[in-house]
């Protein structure tokens, strides 16, 4: 808020097991900025979460982001379209579950906002820009790529990536009743809980349901 209110631009990026309140904490910043009738844009990589996040729409509905994109792409939008207006005039831009797209994507972005602002030197154009995601998540969809290839491809990766002030969220707020469950979902996440052989998870008992009939 303070990067906003004092037009001290910065890049952010909210690093959060999922119950942890990304969500939560988007909704809150979307409804103070526009009580304070300044522009907000919400954007997601998917088209779920973009329906419960207000005004939200998808990364690639708004951006105008190229479904084939390489390194130095720019978005399909022009100066005259809406979508730059909508830009040039936003003083906030979410994105959220930004770690599911390549990293094209967003530098294709940042390429766009540095040429409508008129501000090269600056990433995103000197916008305010929040990212969220779990890299727990799915990365980067990539047809017959490597592993090496999908990491190449993912956000940490980009020279986006140390440009970033990294907020973490680390209390699981659905699950804070049941520690014991938060816990279990951050191993399965990190990869620590045990496997068998075939490199499968055995669920715990109580948390299954039965099957009869």
């Amino acid at each position: 808020m303070s990067s906003i209110d004092t037009e001290d631009r910065g890049i952010f990026f909210v690093d959060g097991p999922g119950g942890t309140g990304k969500t939560y904490l988007y909704r809150a910043l979307l409804a103070t900025i526009r009580s304070q009738k300044k522009i907000a844009v919400a954007t997601t990589t998917s088209g779920v979460v973009a329906s419960i996040m207000p005004g939200g729409r998808t990364a690639h509905s708004r951006f105008k982001i190229p479904l084939t994109i390489d390194n130095g792409a720019f978005c399909t939008f022009t100066k005259q379209s809406g979508t730059t207006k909508l830009l040039w005039a936003a003083s906030l831009i979410i994105w959220d579950k930004v770690i599911m797209i390549k990293r094209q994507g967003v530098e294709a972005l940042d390429n766009s906002l540095r040429d409508i602002m008129d501000r090269p030197e600056l990433p995103f154009g000197g916008k305010t820009v929040v990212f969220g995601g779990d890299f727990r998540h799915v990365l980067p969809v990539v047809r017959r790529w490597s592993r090496a290839q999908v990491v190449g491809a993912s956000l940490r990766m980009s020279y986006l990536w140390d440009s970033m002030r990294h907020l973490k969220l680390v209390r699981n707020m659905r699950a804070k009743s049941d520690p014991w469950f938060a816990e279990y979902l951050l191993r399965v996440g990190g990869g620590s809980e045990e496997a068998t052989v075939d490199d499968e998870i055995r669920l715990p008992h109580d948390i299954c349901v039965s099957y009869t009939g």
